[in-house]
């Protein structure tokens, strides 16, 4: 087949029932424009001049973003959204085929037609939405991001949950953009971070969208962002709307699942650490994502900075202990300039240093690793806010019974303290393991970290430290065994 590399201003592509216009950007189904990004349509133009070739996902990425550096999952995306609005497998038509390990090939006859008139199309808008621009790349999540994309238009309604920290905005802001293309009526972020009242709600759902006539028969997405603060209501708010609009998709974001009707609740994990082995080379630590991450942030702050096999044993403990939290890393990374590695190391002691220090161009909850937990801790009840902070004892993972022998009390009774356990769990403020049959509970090092400051300043620290003490002299006495891991210090 004759290439189309060299098309001239006025030439048309035909293929089955379309015509592709380049100089116009716009491709027609017979006198009806596709409602078609700008990315696709440069990935079909690039597969066209190639029609019947195949053309590597390489030269694919560099044709289309020829200054950026993204991941695989963009050209996936837009390539599945490309085959939707062709119709791609439907009554028999096929464009566009993947090549196991060598890339894409339009497969289709085309044509090359030349027309002098242009076409005028009133009706082909850019895609709407109100998302935010990206200024950093998003690092680790590509097939966690893939899933969802995957997943949304078929399933309407997912739940990211997390611990303060772990990335769940910025995972559904990565999926939107992803998305945008998919929904013709748009992509639409509702951050329910400023709202306090349940009863304003649905008013500030509603004039976040440009619609006039309501969502009943709109094909969008909403971004419901922050919503672990109006559960009730976001919970209602998520059936009305799936009820009464059944082409509308929500991707929600929480600390704890909303409980809502068909909810696929998705529990977004820390980035990917070093082991506490050794490390052997540069090329090693950094197929971690957490590293990777700290890589690319104090490169940002600190022109030059370079990963030397000196410093992987300090930027594997920094990121172990911060738990591979992606805002806790970019802080960390932030302070490159100020302190160096090592200096950066020793702040970590406590993690004091590090949920004191801010992003100014953030959110005021996402500027220091403090105000997310404080966001956390203001809206837990002060029965819940006492037994995280005496929980905070426990120096490594604990079961409920070890947590009933060192912090139960008349004021906190055993089945009132399972109760609270099991809430701080869906919280994200705690972690739960299923070691054999006895369920254990761990806090991360910076959740912790938060906690023992709060029980140190209620001046209860010292009380809860001598029960501790009285509990593990007493479960080594009548087990007669070496003590349990709870209680390995």
């Amino acid at each position: 087949m004759n290439s189309l590399r060299d098309l001239t201003s006025d030439a048309v592509l035909r293929f089955g029932p379309y015509a592709f216009h380049p100089s116009q950007r716009l491709i027609l189904e017979g006198d009806r424009p596709l409602r078609m990004g700008g990315r696709a349509l440069d990935i079909l133009q690039v597969l066209l001049e190639r029609a019947g070739d195949v053309v590597s996902k390489d030269e694919l990425i560099a044709r289309v973003w020829p200054t950026s550096v993204v991941e695989e999952i963009n050209l996936r995306v837009h390539i599945a959204a490309l085959r939707r609005a062709l119709g791609d497998g439907q009554n028999g038509a096929r464009y566009i085929v993947n090549i196991p390990q060598r890339g894409y090939s339009f497969i289709a006859p085309v044509q090359r037609t030349l027309e002098a008139t242009p076409v005028f199309i009133d009706s082909v808008h850019a895609p709407q939405h109100n998302l935010p621009a990206r200024l950093t790349p998003v690092i680790g999540r590509d097939s966690i991001v893939g899933s969802i994309v995957r997943q949304l238009p078929v399933r309407r309604f997912m739940t990211l949950t997390g611990p303060a920290g772990i990335g769940k905005t910025t995972v559904a802001l990565r999926v939107a953009e992803l998305l945008l293309q998919h929904y013709r009526d748009g992509v639409w972020l509702i951050d329910l971070a400023s709202l306090d009242d349940p009863a304003q709600v649905a008013d500030y759902l509603t004039n976040s969208l440009p619609f006039d006539t309501g969502l009943t028969s709109r094909h969008a997405l909403l971004v419901l962002d922050n919503c672990e603060h109006l559960l009730k209501r976001c919970r209602t708010l998520v059936d009305d709307l799936l009820a009464m609009a059944p082409r509308l998709s929500i991707l929600a974001t929480s600390r704890e699942p909303l409980l809502a009707r068909d909810e696929s609740v998705l529990r977004l994990p820390p980035l990917a650490v070093p082991p506490a082995s050794a490390l052997y080379s540069v090329a090693e630590t950094m197929s971690y994502s957490a590293v990777q991450l700290f890589v690319s942030r104090a490169r940002a702050r600190q022109q030059g900075f370079t990963l030397r096999e000196q410093d992987l044993n300090a930027v594997r403990d920094i990121c172990r202990r911060v738990d591979g939290l992606p805002l806790a890393i970019e802080l960390a990374a932030a302070q490159i300039d100020a302190l160096a590695l090592v200096g950066l190391q020793a702040q970590l002691d406590n993690c004091l240093q590090l949920l004191t220090q801010g992003r100014r161009t953030a959110v005021p909850r996402h500027q220091t690793l403090k105000a997310a937990l404080d966001w956390s801790y203001e809206r837990l009840s002060p029965l819940e806010q006492m037994v995280l902070q005496h929980l905070a004892v426990f120096k490594m993972g604990f079961t409920l019974d070890a947590a009933i022998g060192v912090i139960s009390s008349a004021v906190l009774p055993p089945m009132h303290l399972l109760a609270i356990v099991e809430r701080l769990v869906r919280k994200s403020l705690l972690s739960v393991e299923q070691a054999n049959v006895t369920p254990r509970y761990r806090f991360l090092n910076t959740t912790r970290t938060y906690a023992l400051e709060k029980l140190e300043n209620s001046g209860h620290l010292r009380a809860l430290e001598r029960s501790h003490a009285q509990y593990t002299s007493r479960a080594r006495w009548f087990s007669g065994v070496p003590l349990a891991a709870e209680f390995v210090e």
